[in-house]
């Protein structure tokens, strides 16, 4: 199993002059010593006007530095906003193309359509079609990757003559696919098309069991139709993270943060009415946080397996210590808890430690003990699990490509005519 950070670029208020500067910074620092570490990924969101929850509005940009600070770690979009409305398609697939050759090809391009009234609403983009957009954008994505020119497309969502889309990624046919699933449908869906499922629920590894399960069913039967050229089948799912040597103190520095996490996304996704510019959703958090869920003194109770029975999301509401603490907790309790997921068959587990107002310090010690302490099992394990699922599902991969039309060709006589008209 594979270890990742995920970033949201969390700043709550109030802001000072220089807060987003830093912000910023820390998480490069962060990045590099990940990197270090042995750390599997990097994820970075693209999320618009989710303030305090979300200042990661250009994730292309922070992936770049990144990508100039680090020599290993992949890098992550978790995830790019397809529809159209946020990014041309094209736009897209120039960015992870150029971003995966700067990188020497470590790129992992993760998509989805978001659901955000606030930037629905902002972009002008249609609840109701925003899935079919994501369909019909991914598979002309992949294909402006291969085909040489791209022979262009004429969707519902998307029309576009040929065109050579250039650069083409240094990955061979393209980076990795995923897409975010924050619900468990979704990650269903991420199986008919042969692309890893970002589980951004916090599920608990019992019912992880059952969806990795329905998953890797989906990816050997013929309802798998590839998006793209090749088959990236892997889960991947999301919890809060703080490691300490004391338990108490794990939960003082981390258990605010997570909780602010799923509150601010309860509040842009769920229960929340939001004021531009005016609504303090940290001081919202700090007044109703029990209220909906993120009862303090529950989580904080000590000695306790990070184990628990747990259904929905931060944004509906878990039930269960897990919903409340996720892998915040010692060394011994955290390896204990990864132990599960290992065994459950998910492939990566991703930290959620930049939340709230956690201090950097803190998550920099957080992961450097992580990776000293409980990191080398699952390292030395890793390789000869990929092995063997990747022997187990060849098969099943191999007849799910053929069931996918190959890259198009375009009209031998095509030609694109001069402009017209005067400048």
């Amino acid at each position: 199993m594979k270890f990742g950070i995920f970033y949201e670029h969390q700043l709550p208020r109030p802001w000072a002059d220089g807060d987003e500067h830093r912000l910023l910074k820390d998480a490069l620092d962060q990045v590099e010593l990940a990197d270090r570490l042995g750390f599997d990924h990097v994820w970075e969101v693209e999320h618009h006007f989710l303030e305090e929850y979300s200042h990661s509005s250009a994730p292309e940009v922070f992936l770049a530095a990144a990508s100039q600070r680090t020599s290993r770690i992949r890098l992550g979009h978790g995830i790019v906003l397809l529809p159209g409305e946020y990014n041309h398609t094209a736009r897209v697939v120039e960015r992870i193309a150029t971003l995966d050759l700067l990188s020497d090809g470590r790129v992992d391009f993760g998509t989805g359509e978001s659901s955000s009234t606030a930037e629905l609403e902002a972009f002008g983009t249609d609840r109701s079609t925003k899935r079919e957009q994501w369909l019909d954008h991914i598979e002309a994505a992949t294909r402006m990757m291969v085909e040489e020119p791209f022979a262009g497309w004429d969707g519902k969502w998307l029309q576009m003559p040929p065109r050579n889309v250039v650069p083409k990624p240094h990955q061979k046919p393209h980076p990795p696919l995923w897409v975010a699933c924050s619900q468990r449908e979704t990650i269903h869906l991420a199986a008919t098309k042969g692309v890893g499922a970002l589980t951004f629920a916090f599920m608990e590894p019992e019912e992880a069991e059952r969806w990795v399960a329905d998953y890797y069913g989906t990816i050997a039967s013929e309802e798998c139709v590839p998006a793209g050229f090749a088959v990236n089948a892997n889960m991947a799912c999301v919890l809060p993270f703080m490691c300490h040597e004391d338990e108490t103190t794990a939960i003082d520095r981390g258990i605010d943060g997570a909780h602010f996490f799923g509150y601010s996304l309860g509040h842009y996704y769920g229960f929340g009415t939001h004021q531009p510019g005016v609504t303090d959703v940290w001081a919202d958090f700090e007044k109703n946080r029990s209220a909906f869920g993120f009862d303090r003194e529950t989580a904080a109770q000590t000695g306790v397996e990070l184990r628990a029975r747990l259904s929905g999301t931060p944004a509906t509401i878990g039930e269960g210590l897990l919903s409340l603490r996720g892998a915040i907790g010692t060394p011994g309790q955290i390896r204990s808890l990864m132990r599960q997921y290992e065994d459950a068959g998910i492939d990566e587990v991703i930290f959620v430690s930049q939340a709230g107002r956690n201090r950097h310090d803190h998550i920099c010690e957080s992961m450097e003990l992580f990776a000293k302490e409980v990191m080398p099992e699952f390292a030395e394990r890793d390789p000869g699990l990929v092995s063997t699922k990747q022997e187990r599902l060849a098969p099943a991969i191999s007849a799910a490509l053929a069931r996918r039309e190959g890259p198009r060709s375009v009209d031998p006589d095509y030609r694109i005519p001069p402009p017209t008209g005067t400048a």
